[in-house]
């Protein structure tokens, strides 16, 4: 089974998932964008470019959720692992998404639509998407608003992008208030884990 954990900058998902680890220590627990190969590097490298292009910058967060499906999701859950993930695709829907509408750099009236069908050949589907729903405002203030993706304005737009994707896949996605303190929402995940997948 593949569960993600999705949400603003500052919704506390990497919190989560190392508090989720002592829970389940036998899955397998990864991230996107990766940290462990050179696709990886490249977008973190475009992360902290003001001026990175953004059409150019989706093929680069594309390229390493390609890898990572290769390398790390599809071996896993071909061993029967529960696997992790903090951040997948929705992370690309929503926030690239929004940096293409705020661009010129496509001709299309839907740009979270174009980047949703751009992965629709080769992507898998998480099974279950934990939705860590925070305010941009919150969000941008505990992220810190250390680089393009983590001010508010900007992140108005990718939670509008989110209650799109929530909208068409209500069945997958759990919403959980990310307002809370870390431990409230820690729990909270582990509750809706166990029902879905058990006690690992």
């Amino acid at each position: 089974m593949l569960v993600t954990l999705e949400g603003l900058d500052g919704s506390g998902k990497t919190t989560v998932r190392e508090g989720l680890r002592e829970r389940y220590p036998d899955a397998t627990f990864t991230r996107e964008p990766t940290n462990d190969s050179w696709y990886g590097d490249a977008v973190y490298r475009s992360i902290e470019d003001d001026d990175a292009d953004s059409l150019a910058e989706l093929f680069l967060y594309t390229a390493d959720h390609a890898d990572h499906l290769s390398r790390v999701i599809e071996p896993a859950l071909e061993r029967g692992d529960l696997v992790i993930s903090d951040r997948y695709s929705d992370s690309r829907f929503a926030y690239q998404g929004a940096t293409l509408a705020a661009s010129d750099r496509l001709d299309t009236e839907d740009p979270l639509e174009y980047v949703v069908d751009v992965h629709e050949p080769f992507s898998i589907a998480p099974d279950l998407t934990i939705y860590l729903d925070l305010d941009p405002e919150t969000a941008a203030k505990r992220a810190g608003a250390t680089n393009k993706f983590e001010r508010a304005e900007y992140l108005e737009a990718v939670r509008e992008n989110y209650e799109r994707l929530i909208e068409r896949d209500p069945e997958r996605f759990v919403r959980i208030d990310a307002t809370q303190g870390a431990d409230a929402v820690l729990e909270e995940v582990q509750t809706v884990l166990a029902d879905v997948v058990g006690d690992e």
